[in-house]
């Protein structure tokens, strides 16, 4: 009889795919599968302190190596605390593998009130991933495996659950030969129609002042951005699409992308590809923004055509596929405006002319954390006030990977996001800002970044509450603050608790240097920036048109 079983075959697929750590909390109904990774020990495995966490963090680890993260969970409660992750991880195509136990076979859906049982967990975990499966039997687990990893890795790309009942992870089965040299059955990203391309690249040629708007599925497509761009495309990205290309590059506009400059610049622009985004309303000023008139858009997905703005010409392919097939085509052809290149240098030092007073006192914050990071961090955010204005689109990046956040706009990921992308390359520092009100969403697992030594500075820009609610609330409410003042711990006796260095910024020349020491250590810190010493932050809600104050 064999000794290995299911719980093994998870371990080393794990292993076999590239993943260096796993996230996740042991429990009754996953144990052979840690079982098999700590005999193993080839995979690390990072015991989160709760299930939401340990899928951030997959999360961040994923979206930093530009490639599979993975996390582990319970059954039934354990699985349900998952899908806040799971929700932030689709929002984000981020490609993330998660495996979570079953209760028994025998038992399964039949309401024999096994422990953990809950009714419908399959359709709990369809509802927030990309795919989700359920291995039903020993002989299926590595087809299952395969296409489940392969799917979560194809564009888009997204989170995929997978269930295998805790008789199954016990089973004993003969080890799969494929294992040895496994690739995964991801399919080679496809141009798309060639007759689409060549209409294309003949729009493009005669365009004198055309534009790339790079969003998800672009992000990734930095060696077609940059030959487009040195063919004399200007470029501006959604926020996950930034850095494409670096955001110094003459070029680009980064994710000014609804700026007023920019817009009025849009009515110069005489063709406009957006390629692999969803112009988001969130982005769009609820899709009020005035695009360029003549567009292209170039998608995965067919059924993105038209789902927020139209497009005269709708191209299905991959996004870098389909553009770097685009510059082959324009090669020699294209024939800008002279004076194009000068018109978006001019566009950028408007725009950020305009909008570095609208950060008040924070106006220096950018600059000032940009240098103190080694230029190769992650950079990786909380939906927070400090991220929502300047972290998000401030601060020049060099590299996508560098570029992490919740982009499905919830408090709360961000810092754990952090810890996972500080695993996934030891030799390149994390710094995670969030606000206050974040941190203490899930702020045990400081115990977790503790334990693990994970590199990373987390820098809580702390103004005792909930900064935009209270906007919302003075706009539209009266002024009437309820609920938004959390209180919290003393971050620094927090800090001596789990054994963390930490540092409170409270003037601006403390910053850098503050900031610099924190960077310089080996492991976790904690930094506290005390908002209350700077002055209140400038509002950052603006009221719609159509919303009514009571």
């Amino acid at each position: 009889m064999s000794d290995y079983n299911v719980g093994d075959l998870v371990a080393e697929f794990i292993h076999q795919v590239g993943i260096e750590v796993v996230f996740g909390v042991v429990s009754v109904h996953n144990i052979p599968m840690v079982d098999g990774l700590g005999r193993r020990n080839t995979v690390r495995m990072f015991p989160a302190r709760g299930e939401m966490g340990a899928g951030h963090m997959a999360d961040g680890y994923a979206r930093a190596r530009r490639g599979l993260g993975c996390f582990v969970t319970s059954t039934g409660p354990g699985a349900a605390n998952a899908p806040g992750a799971l929700v932030e991880a689709r929002f984000g195509s981020s490609a993330v593998l998660h495996l979570t136990g079953q209760t028994a076979t025998g038992d399964l859906d039949k309401a024999h009130g096994a422990v953990h049982d809950v009714p419908s967990q399959l359709d709990m975990l369809e509802s927030v991933s990309k795919r989700a499966y359920r291995i039903r039997t020993p002989e299926t687990a590595f087809g299952i495996l395969l296409k489940a990893a392969a799917e979560a890795m194809t564009p888009p790309m997204g989170p995929v659950s997978i269930e295998i009942p805790i008789d199954v992870q016990r089973s004993q089965i003969a080890r799969p030969d494929q294992l040895d040299s496994l690739v995964l059955p991801i399919p080679t990203p496809e141009a798309g129609d060639a007759a689409s391309l060549d209409a294309i690249a003949e729009m493009a040629t005669k365009a004198k002042h055309p534009m790339l708007w790079c969003g998800t599925g672009a992000r990734y497509a930095g060696d077609a951005v940059e030959r487009l761009t040195a063919m004399g495309f200007a470029v501006v990205t959604s926020i996950n699409g930034r850095a494409v290309i670096p955001e110094t590059h003459p070029m680009t506009l980064g994710s000014f992308n609804a700026a007023p400059a920019v817009e009025a610049l849009y009515g110069d622009v005489d063709l406009m590809i957006v390629a692999g985004g969803r112009m988001r309303g969130h982005e769009t000023r609820d899709l009020q923004l005035t695009l360029p008139a003549n567009r292209v858009h170039i998608d995965i997905d067919p059924e993105a055509f038209g789902r927020t703005y139209s497009a005269g010409h709708y191209h299905v392919g991959e996004a870098g596929a389909a553009l770097d097939a685009l510059a082959d085509r324009l090669e020699g052809r294209m024939a800008v405006a002279s004076n194009w290149a000068d018109t978006i240098k001019k566009t950028r030092d408007e725009v950020h002319a305009a909008y570095r007073p609208t950060l008040g006192r924070y106006a220096d914050f950018a600059s000032i954390v940009r240098e103190a990071m080694p230029d190769d961090a992650y950079w990786v955010r909380d939906i927070t006030i400090s991220n929502s204005t300047w972290g998000n689109r401030y601060m020049p990046l060099s590299a996508p990977e560098q570029n992490i956040y919740p982009v499905g706009a919830a408090i709360g990921p961000g810092y754990q996001m952090g810890i996972g992308a500080a695993m996934a390359d030891r030799s390149r520092k994390t710094v995670a800002m969030t606000g206050d009100g974040g941190f203490y969403l899930n702020m045990t697992e400081l115990w977790t970044a503790a334990q693990e030594k994970a590199d990373v500075v987390i820098m809580v820009m702390n103004d005792q509450g909930y900064g935009v609610i209270k906007d919302i609330q003075n706009t539209l409410y009266g002024g009437r603050h309820f609920a938004a003042d959390p209180i919290g711990p003393d971050l620094e006796g927090l800090a001596k608790l789990a054994h963390m260095p930490f540092w409170r910024i409270s003037a601006l020349d403390e910053l850098g240097p503050k900031l610099k020491e924190a960077i310089a250590v080996d492991g976790p810190a904690l930094v506290e920036v005390d908002m209350t010493k700077f002055g209140a932050y400038p509002p950052y809600f603006v009221a719609p048109p159509y919303a009514a104050k009571s």
